[in-house]
């Protein structure tokens, strides 16, 4: 077992994280895949949707996260707010400067306005049709990319108890389209440009929010809605059980997650 280290906890509409600070990456290294899912354990460890390690690489401050069952993912809107929030409560950035934020896919920047946290998550990538299924029950989806694959699903109803149930399993999927696995989101229409929807993350399960899941899910309608910005910027209100957030696509093809970080508790672990 490992010396006592320091670890935060926090959520971003409720999608929840264990963030561990390890500025000049003497701490933990190559974080294993045990010991992320040691910590992500909701009875025997701190509990969590997945682990942010903070570390500064090459001048920059570096989002290393991984899912829940310890494999590597490239993005997570949600996370990085919950991160740009851990830098700005532990002074390590100009709290009146856009927050600059190294990820798997690539740079980002995230600005804050009092307990709102924006993300731009970069330009979407609308590669076709495909199909989800829970069950016996299929539906067409979207397939969208935002660092990381989404399947967009339009249905009737999120009621646990109707077609698309608890999703304590993954959702079946085309395996040659997504051969390492995709989130998918399942959405229901609550108004002009209002949806909600809920989603089984890849590698963590259904969980209560999802930042990058909210952006595939806003492109999705739009381009249903024939809504794709042109001459102003679109923004939709994504419901998530967790929460609410909106997501705004501009004029110049950026997607903008705008939502809640907090940081909940602070302490030391030795899992």
């Amino acid at each position: 077992m490992p010396e006592p280290y320091a670890f935060l906890k926090g959520h971003g509409t409720e999608n929840d994280f264990v963030l561990l600070p390890d500025h000049d990456g003497t701490v933990h290294g190559d974080l294993s895949a045990d010991r992320v899912r040691a910590l992500c354990d909701r009875r025997a460890g701190i509990g969590g949707d997945g682990v942010l390690r903070v570390v500064r690489r090459e001048g920059r401050w570096f989002m290393d996260y991984r899912n829940a069952d310890g494999s590597i993912a490239e993005m997570c809107g949600n996370g990085i707010r919950v991160f740009a929030r851990y830098l700005l409560e532990a002074g390590l950035v100009d709290p009146t400067a856009p927050i600059e934020v190294d990820t798997r896919d690539g740079l980002k920047v995230v600005r804050v306005d009092g307990d709102q946290i924006t993300a731009d998550l970069g330009t979407p990538r609308v590669l076709g049709d495909t199909v989800v299924g829970v069950g016996a029950t299929s539906w067409p989806a979207q397939h969208v990319d935002m660092g990381n694959p989404h399947a967009v699903a339009f249905v009737d109803s999120l009621d646990p108890h109707g077609p698309v149930g608890p999703l304590l399993d993954p959702p079946s999927r085309d395996p040659e389209r997504f051969p390492d696995g995709v989130n998918v989101e399942f959405v229901v229409r609550r108004g002009e440009r209002h949806v909600a929807m809920r989603v089984h993350e890849r590698g963590s399960g259904e969980t209560r929010s999802c930042g990058t899941g909210a952006c595939a899910v806003m492109v999705a309608a739009a381009l249903a809605d024939d809504a794709r910005p042109s001459g102003s910027d679109v923004a939709y209100r994504v419901d998530v059980p967790g929460g609410t957030l909106t997501v705004t696509w501009t004029t110049d093809d950026r997607v903008l997650l705008t939502g809640p970080a907090v940081i909940v508790a602070r302490g030391t672990t030795a899992l």
